[in-house]
C-alpha cells in the first residue's frame, strides 16, 4: 500500500492528465520503444514548433484519466512504452507530426497506438486520413483563395473593358453611370 504522500502525488498527476485530456481538441497514443536520444529530441522540437504538448506517461496514471473522460476504449492500448501528444489548438497537429515521424521508421521503433478526438476514440486508419490534411492555416487559406477568385476575375475583366475603350477605370465608371439611370 503506496504512503499519503505518494497517493496524492499520483492523485495530482491523474488530475493533470485528465484536464489535459478533456482540454484538448485531439490527442495520439504512441509507442516509442527504440527511438534515439537525437531522435526524440527532433520529434519534440517539431512538436513543440506546432504547439503540441508531448510527455511519457505511465499506461496505469493514464487509464484512469481517460476514464475519468469518458474514453475506456483506450484501456487496451495502454501497454508497453506510452507516450501522449495532445493539441488544444489545431486538432490535426499531433496527428500529422506523429504519423510523419512513425512514417520515418516504418513501424520498426516508433508507432502510433491509439488516438481520439473530441472526446472520441479514433481508429488507426481515422487517425492515418486526419493525418493527410492540410493544416489549419493551409485549409484556411485554400478557402479564402476559392472566395477571393470571383472577385479576381470579376477585376481583369473589367480592366480587360476599361483597356479595350481605351480609357482608364474612372472613365469606363463614368461612361456607364448615365446609362444605369
Amino acid at each position: 500500500m503506496p504512503n499519503a504522500k505518494v497517493l496524492s502525488e499520483k492523485q495530482a498527476i491523474v488530475a493533470e492528465l485528465t484536464e489535459k485530456i478533456k482540454g484538448a481538441a485531439s490527442g495520439v497514443l504512441v509507442d516509442y520503444k527504440g527511438i534515439t536520444v537525437a531522435e526524440d529530441t527532433a520529434l519534440r522540437a517539431e512538436l513543440r514548433k506546432n504547439d503540441v504538448d508531448y510527455a511519457v506517461v505511465k499506461n496505469t496514471l493514464l487509464r484512469f484519466a481517460a476514464n475519468n473522460c469518458g474514453m475506456e476504449a483506450l484501456d487496451e492500448t495502454l501497454n508497453g512504452t506510452t507516450s501522449l501528444a495532445v493539441s488544444a489548438g489545431d486538432p490535426i497537429a499531433p496527428m500529422r507530426v506523429v504519423n510523419n515521424f512513425a512514417k520515418k521508421f516504418n513501424g520498426a521503433k516508433f508507432t502510433i497506438k491509439a488516438g481520439f478526438m473530441d472526446g472520441k476514440v479514433l481508429s488507426l486508419e481515422e487517425i492515418s486520413a486526419l493525418a493527410e490534411l492540410p493544416s489549419k492555416e493551409a485549409l484556411l487559406g485554400q478557402v479564402l483563395g476559392t472566395m477571393l477568385a470571383p472577385i479576381t476575375s470579376l477585376a481583369i475583366v473589367l480592366k480587360a473593358i476599361c483597356e479595350k475603350q481605351g480609357g482608364g477605370l474612372e472613365e469606363a465608371v463614368a461612361a456607364e453611370a448615365p446609362a444605369a439611370e
